[in-house]
Order: C-alpha cells, then sequence, then structure tokens
C-alpha cells in the first residue's frame, strides 16, 4: 500500500478549478457583499418576528389595545410582519441587481472565457 501524495491531482485539461475560484479575490467580495446584507438584516426581521410572537403571546392587553374601531396593535404588527417581508425581498432584489450581480456577471465571464480557451 503506497502512501497518499502531498499534492492534489492535476486538473484534467479542459476543467475549472473551483476551489481556486473560491479562493479568488473576487468571489470573496462577492460573498462578503452577500453576508453583510443578509445577515444583519436576518437578525433584524427575527428580532422583530420575535418580539410580535412574544408580545402576542405575553402583552395580550397590550396587543389588544383598540388604535380605532377595530383595529388593533396586534393586528397592525401582524400586518407589519407582512409589509416587512414583502420590504426586504424588494430591498434584497434591488441589493442582488445592483451590487451582486455585477460581481457574479464578471466571474462567470472569466470562467466561461477560461473554459472556451482550454
Amino acid at each position: 500500500m503506497s502512501a497518499p501524495s502531498a499534492s492534489p491531482p492535476p486538473t484534467p485539461a479542459g476543467t475549472i478549478d473551483y476551489v481556486a475560484v473560491e479562493d479568488s479575490p473576487t468571489f470573496r467580495e462577492l460573498k462578503k457583499r452577500h453576508r453583510s446584507f443578509v445577515w444583519p438584516l436576518t437578525i433584524v426581521f427575527l428580532v422583530w418576528y420575535f418580539a410580535y410572537v412574544l408580545l402576542s403571546s405575553f402583552a395580550t392587553e397590550f396587543m389588544s389595545t383598540r388604535v380605532t374601531g377595530d383595529i388593533t396593535i396586534g393586528l397592525l404588527m401582524g400586518l407589519g410582519q407582512f409589509v416587512t417581508t414583502f420590504g426586504i425581498t424588494m430591498w434584497y432584489v434591488w441589493y442582488a441587481n445592483h451590487r451582486l450581480d455585477p460581481v457574479s456577471a464578471e466571474i462567470r465571464a472569466d470562467l466561461e472565457s477560461r473554459e472556451a480557451g482550454a
């Protein structure tokens, strides 16, 4: 039985080393931009969501406070969950179109040119 080789096997002609692509500065920047947008928004939304759930469970008098007619604070906060979900979605689509897609297109064009040249 032979000992495992120290270096990885060479990549066949016409293939792309995707591990090297992941280590590239452009791909790292793409991941950084994505994470710096997604994680803070996820945390803020989850705090907002759990605040709503906890208030509806433990602060029923507050949530049943009438604002006008049959409209309560709980109803407004529940509808606010839908509004924030759609708002975050639209914001993310705008962000992706303007900040993520151009970098992604650059990476794709580079990979396609490598593959065509191989």
